[in-house]
């Protein structure tokens, strides 16, 4: 088997989302011959709270260490929007050698000890705190116009991640930046990591939902990736 067909994409979400949030590119990328994978994390199923109580980050990152492993993945191309770049850090971080690249889409950068809570802004701080306020447990939907959305475990954004640094075996790590909408909270990491001969870059003008505002760009940014 070559490198090509070995290769499977594992999406994370962000926060909010669902497995769904990939649809507009799943299918261009199969037409291109990829194996995607767009999982939605626990708590994110169904607006059920009394499940959302006992999720943290920690939840998240090993549902996807155990999928991988009961599913015998390797060599995966692992994708991280928003919240999900801490999740696939931590992943990379349990089982480095199922891990292909690492692919940030628009997504936090984490190291050890950072959470969302620290690495996001004030805008999107005070948007947890206000959102929490109907159960104590769950960040309520943003307004917007998309249904599909939950009620998001309040837990995962604030747990720190805990890192061991086996994550920084990966070699081939992708940021995918949005320059288009003027509350990212992404700016900073962009900067930090543009000129580093350790990140490969990308920039799409558009906002925060990469998926639904450039779906062709994005799915050309993973195709190349996956064919270098």
């Amino acid at each position: 088997m070559n490198k090509k067909t070995e290769q499977i994409f594992v999406m994370i979400p962000g926060g909010w989302h669902g497995g769904w949030a990939f649809d507009s590119i799943k299918e261009r990328l199969e037409k291109l011959g990829h194996k995607l994978l767009a999982l939605t994390l626990p708590g994110l199923e169904s607006d059920t709270s009394n499940q959302k109580k006992q999720i943290n980050l920690d939840t998240h990152i090993q549902y996807v260490v155990d999928l991988l492993t009961a599913q015998d993945l390797h060599n995966v191309i692992l994708c991280g929007h928003s919240y999900g770049g801490l999740v696939i850090t931590g992943v990379a971080d349990k089982i480095p050698e199922k891990i292909h690249s690492l692919v940030y889409i628009d997504a936090y950068i984490p190291e050890n000890g950072d959470s969302c809570w620290k690495l996001t802004s004030d805008i999107y701080r005070d948007l947890f705190v206000l959102g929490v306020g109907h159960d104590g447990f769950t960040v309520a939907v943003p307004t917007g116009t998309e249904t599909r959305r939950m009620p998001h475990p309040m837990a995962t954004f604030l747990q720190s991640i805990r890192l061991n640094g086996n994550y920084k075996q990966i070699c081939n790590r992708t940021l995918i930046y949005a320059s288009g909408w003027e509350a990212t909270p992404f700016k900073n990491q962009y900067e930090a990591r543009k000129n580093s001969p350790d990140w490969h870059i990308e920039i799409i003008n558009c906002g925060h939902n990469i998926m639904k505002e450039a779906p062709e760009r994005l799915t050309t940014i993973l195709h190349e990736l996956a064919e270098a």
